[in-house]
C-alpha cells in the first residue's frame, strides 16, 4: 500500500518549496517493510501497469498535482514482461495522467543491456506527456553498462538529446553528476553544451 506518513511529508515539503516538477522512478525499491535503496525493474505487462496506475491515482490525488515517472535503468528484467519499455510507460502516461521524464542516458544503458534500438524508443515515446531530460554519464563494467553519475556525457547520450529535442516540446534538462565529481568549470561546460545543443536543434525543428 501507499505509505500515507510518506505522503504527508512530501506534500508539506512541496507545499513550502513549490517546485516546477515532482518526480519519482518508474520502479520498485523494497518489500515486507525492507528498503533495497536501489532502483529495481518492474515486469512490463498489463497487471503491473494497472498497479502503477492504481497507485499513481491515490499519489497524484493526493498530492494535488500531476507527477512525472522517470525510466530507470536496469541490468535485469522479467520473463513475464510482454511489453517494450517505451510502450508500457507511455501507457502508464496515457491511464494516470502522469508525465514523462525522460532520462536519456538511461534509455541508452537499458538498449545496451537489452538489446535495443534508442532511437525507436524515443521515437514511441508520446510528445505530449514529456516533461524534462535527465543526461548523466555511464560506465562499462564486463558487458554491461551502468548509470554511475560520474562520467561525462557520452557522445551517444549527446545523439539520443538531439532526437529528442528535434521530436519533443521546449523542456528542462538536468545532468546528473553525483559521483567523482570534477571541478565547476567542467559541470558548467556540460551544462553549456546541453544549451547549445538544445537551441541548434530547435532551429533545426524549425
Amino acid at each position: 500500500p501507499v505509505n500515507q506518513d510518506y505522503l504527508k511529508e512530501l506534500k508539506k515539503l512541496i507545499d513550502r518549496l513549490e517546485p516546477a516538477i515532482v518526480s519519482d522512478h518508474l520502479c520498485w525499491t523494497g518489500v515486507d517493510g525492507v528498503n533495497s535503496h536501489d532502483l529495481l525493474p518492474l515486469p512490463q505487462n498489463q497487471e503491473t501497469l494497472q498497479h502503477v496506475v492504481n497507485k499513481l491515482d491515490q499519489v497524484q490525488n493526493f498530492l494535488g498535482r500531476k507527477i512525472l515517472l522517470e525510466n530507470a535503468s536496469t541490468y535485469v528484467a522479467f520473463d513475464q514482461s510482454d511489453m517494450p519499455e517505451w510502450d508500457f510507460i507511455n501507457e502508464i502516461a496515457s491511464s494516470s495522467g502522469c508525465g514523462i521524464l525522460l532520462d536519456l542516458n538511461n534509455i541508452f544503458v537499458n538498449s545496451h543491456n537489452h538489446g535495443f534500438n534508442p532511437n525507436e524508443y524515443i521515437a514511441s515515446i508520446d510528445p505530449r506527456y514529456v516533461g524534462q531530460y535527465h543526461l548523466a554519464g555511464h560506465i562499462q563494467r564486463g558487458d554491461y553498462l551502468f548509470d554511475t553519475h560520474s562520467k561525462p556525457v557520452k557522445d551517444e547520450v549527446w545523439d539520443l538529446y538531439r532526437m529528442a529535442c528535434r521530436s519533443f516540446d521546449h523542456v528542462s534538462t538536468l545532468i546528473e553528476w553525483d559521483a567523482d565529481i570534477p571541478e565547476l568549470e567542467t559541470l558548467l561546460n556540460q551544462s553549456r553544451y546541453a544549451r547549445k545543443t538544445e537551441y541548434e536543434q530547435s532551429q533545426h525543428a524549425a
